[in-house]
């Protein structure tokens, strides 16, 4: 799996690129009536009710615009939140707060939204062994705020990228010539390459559970919309000998009965590429 340090080294990259992208040659608006010395604090009001995230995130956006900026942290991330409610206060000089401002928001809001949604998720497994996953469905450019968010309201990331876990699907399948000369080739080509990483493989029928199961080495198998009856049946054909996760089509209204199929997770893109911005704005204390 990606390591810390990658993360954070993406955490970075999405600062630099969002800040080059809105600020550019310099925030005129700002740069025209604000004397530079000028200082000022502002709150962050949250406007909608959910579950707040990107607050150590909007840190570090401060800081990068202006090391001297400083952040009172009210309300942290993961916690549930209502109309009216301040999340941390930032102050320092006025022209930093507002070139931070739209990232803060923007980040805030998706993220806020993305962990709003999972806990809706994290709640229905309440009382099974079955975890939710996120998916690479994500925006292109920020994964990794949105797999933050995720992991923020309870719930756990899938691979990072394709460089951090073999998958194993129904394409890679069908273009290796069947699911056991995929397999061995990947094995072959992880010896080959000295690389240690963890392979999930894709069945879409019992008999492609059969196929995986006489090979060794797989970590996880991956149950693709399959009904429930063939969930259970395809579960009791694994006997724990490697992990389970269901597939397509996951959503609020079919989570719970998956997960009562027995399976250790269950994916659902939904997470990250099906949600509304949460409102969240950011006020001059005045």
């Amino acid at each position: 799996m990606i390591t810390e340090k990658q993360f954070q080294e993406e955490l970075e990259i999405i600062i630099k690129n969002a800040i080059r992208e809105d600020v550019g040659d310099g925030d005129h608006s700002s740069l025209a009536c604000i004397p530079i010395a000028a200082v000022g604090k502002a709150r962050l009001l949250v406007k909608e009710a959910g579950i707040l995230a990107g607050v150590e995130f909007a840190k570090m956006i401060f800081h990068y615009v202006d090391p001297e900026l400083a952040v009172e942290v009210l309300i942290t991330d993961g916690s549930k939140v209502a109309v009216g409610d301040e999340a941390f206060y930032v102050s320092g000089r006025s022209q930093s707060i507002l070139k931070a401002e739209r990232l803060v928001l923007n980040s805030m809001q998706r993220m806020s939204a993305i962990a709003t949604k999972t806990k809706v998720f994290v709640d229905l497994l309440e009382g099974t062994d079955t975890k939710i996953l996120d998916t690479r469905k994500t925006t292109p450019g920020i994964r990794a705020i949105e797999k933050w968010a995720v992991k923020i309201a309870g719930g756990e990331n899938h691979r990072f990228a394709l460089y951090d876990m073999i998958m194993l699907k129904d394409n890679h399948i069908d273009f290796a010539g069947g699911i056991s000369k995929a397999i061995q080739k990947t094995h072959a080509y992880l010896k080959q390459n000295n690389k240690d990483l963890k392979i999930i493989v894709e069945a879409r029928s019992l008999e492609e559970v059969s196929q995986i199961l006489e090979n060794e080495g797989v970590y996880r198998i991956l149950l693709d919309n399959m009904d429930y009856d063939t969930t259970k049946k395809a579960v009791a054909m694994i006997q724990g000998r490697c992990q389970t996760e269901s597939s397509g089509n996951i959503d609020q209204n079919t989570v719970r009965a998956y997960a009562l199929c027995g399976v250790d997770y269950v994916s659902s893109g939904a997470l990250t590429h099906s949600v509304w911005n949460m409102d969240l704005s950011l006020k001059a204390v005045l």
